[in-house]
């Protein structure tokens, strides 16, 4: 019989003890970015396919936008909660019973007979990744303190990029093979093997102390965030429709309800007094413009392919990685940039170099737009990957230690929710089909880039009084 790993005080960054076991880095770097990688496949997977699924499932406007959305909705939801709990009941173990529910999920898309219970499904899959995502970056932030963070967040960062990539691809390949619903198979049975292998491969990482689970605090703002993504889901339709209005007035109570709840309670799950803090401040600035820039703007890529050059899913995919590709390459060189460039720094950085890539995306016609939306999203890829990477170790880092899964679950909810408004934004702008729908985009690309540039120079702001502090 194997002897149990013994439990020690393991010092995390700011002199806060958590109870661990002793920390395998090469093990959990290797299982969380395989979890991470997972997350993003299961998000993007239908992006290229989106067409065809609703054919087969006879979804309409509505629900096909909700199968694109749903995702995001269980991923915001979830981010915060599953990174709290993870603190408090060891991130180890909420990280794994995310896997499990990823596996499951993708198991109950595959034979969805409708679009609404594939859409159940991929809110589903939006929780079980939030719980993948939050701890698994907290469980990075324990096993790799110092300089040795940033290249750890960096691999991570690279796994985001190449799940990014490779879902759509593997839809697109699958479908083009047999049926789109054998990629969810695919995904279960790929996350069931994560649920496996983690719990014998990561160390537990927890506070060292019961903080105790936020209930009220968890429905408040999971409430909140789900009746303002549906909004803007549903928005697409008509923003002046009553279901519409209704479900923003329910999300602007229940998340002044969840701010007034957190400041009074004793434990709360969020430290909003934490946001005058320049570094986390600028780490969730910097996730939130990454969506409603780069992200928004590359979801709808394959949209305009087909819809607008009616092009294959396939060849829409298969673009998709012109920007994929360097970002996970680039998140890997974020490594050898200079130490004394702040995370803030290299934010802003990235985001510029982002919107550059975004503006070159522009000024589309009626011709092949194939050589130029290459260059476009190179160029845009490149800023993604530095960002990404850096905010991977900003997450953790711009937080006390022992809140390193509420501070990852922070980041990724401003990314989702930054998306949530910038594919919003971006469909609004490029509706319809043809010459109209590419009239749109590049109004849409200039108001993409300008988001990221504009956040830009509000994290670049935020540096110095970063660095002071």
């Amino acid at each position: 019989m194997r002897s149990p790993v013994p439990r020690v005080p393991l010092v995390l960054s700011g002199g806060v003890q958590s109870t661990a076991a002793p920390p395998r880095t090469g093990r959990t770097l290797g299982v969380v970015a395989y979890g991470t990688f997972l997350a993003l496949m299961a998000y993007t997977a239908p992006l290229a396919s989106l067409p065809d699924i609703a054919a087969d499932l006879g979804a309409g406007l509505s629900a096909s936008s909700w199968i694109v959305a749903s995702t995001s909705v269980g991923l915001a939801v979830a981010l915060v909660p599953a990174g709290a709990l993870g603190d408090d009941v060891g991130r180890r173990r909420v990280f794994t019973a995310g896997a499990v529910l990823l596996a499951a999920s993708s198991a109950l898309a595959a034979p969805a007979p409708n679009a609404w219970l594939l859409v159940a499904a991929r809110v589903l899959q939006g929780v079980a990744s939030a719980a993948v995502l939050a701890c698994g970056l907290a469980l990075l932030g324990a096993a790799y303190p110092g300089r040795a963070r940033l290249a750890a967040t960096a691999w991570w960062g690279a796994a985001f990029g190449a799940g990014v990539a490779l879902g759509p691809v593997l839809m697109a390949l699958v479908q083009v093979a047999s049926s789109w619903r054998i990629t969810y198979l695919v995904l279960a049975g790929l996350a069931a093997a994560l649920a496996l292998v983690a719990p014998a491969l990561l160390g537990e990482s927890t506070l060292g102390r019961r903080r105790g689970v936020d209930p009220a605090g968890a429905l408040l703002l999971a409430g909140g965030l789900g009746c303002l993504l549906t909004a803007l889901t549903e928005g697409r339709l008509g923003w002046a429709r009553p279901l519409v209005l209704a479900l923003l007035a329910g999300a602007a109570v229940l998340l002044a309800a969840f701010v007034l709840h957190q400041l009074r309670a004793t434990e709360p799950m969020i430290d909003l007094r934490g946001f005058r803090r320049p570094r986390l401040a600028a780490a969730t600035i910097g996730a939130f413009v990454t969506g409603t820039g780069v992200i928004a703007i590359t979801s709808y890529t394959p949209t305009l392919l087909q819809r607008g050059y009616g092009e294959g899913v396939l060849f829409s995919a298969v673009v998709l990685l012109a920007w994929s590709g360097p970002a996970a390459l680039s998140a890997l060189g974020v490594r050898v940039l200079p130490e004394r460039w702040s995370g803030p720094a290299r934010i802003a950085v990235g985001l510029v170099v982002v919107g550059a890539g975004i503006v070159a995306l522009s000024g589309l016609g009626a011709g092949s737009p194939t050589g130029r939306l290459v260059a476009g999203l190179v160029v845009a890829g490149v800023g993604t990957g530095a960002v990404t990477a850096t905010l991977g170790r900003e997450a953790v880092a711009s937080v006390p230690a022992d809140q390193a899964g509420t501070g990852s679950g922070i980041n990724n909810t401003s990314r989702y929710l930054g998306a949530a408004l910038g594919v919003t934004v971006v469909a609004a702008l490029a509706g319809g089909s043809g010459a109209e729908l590419v009239s749109g985009w590049n109004v849409a690309c200039w108001v993409c880039a300008a988001s990221s540039v504009a956040g830009a120079a509000v994290v670049a702001a935020l540096g110095p009084a970063a660095a002071a502090a």
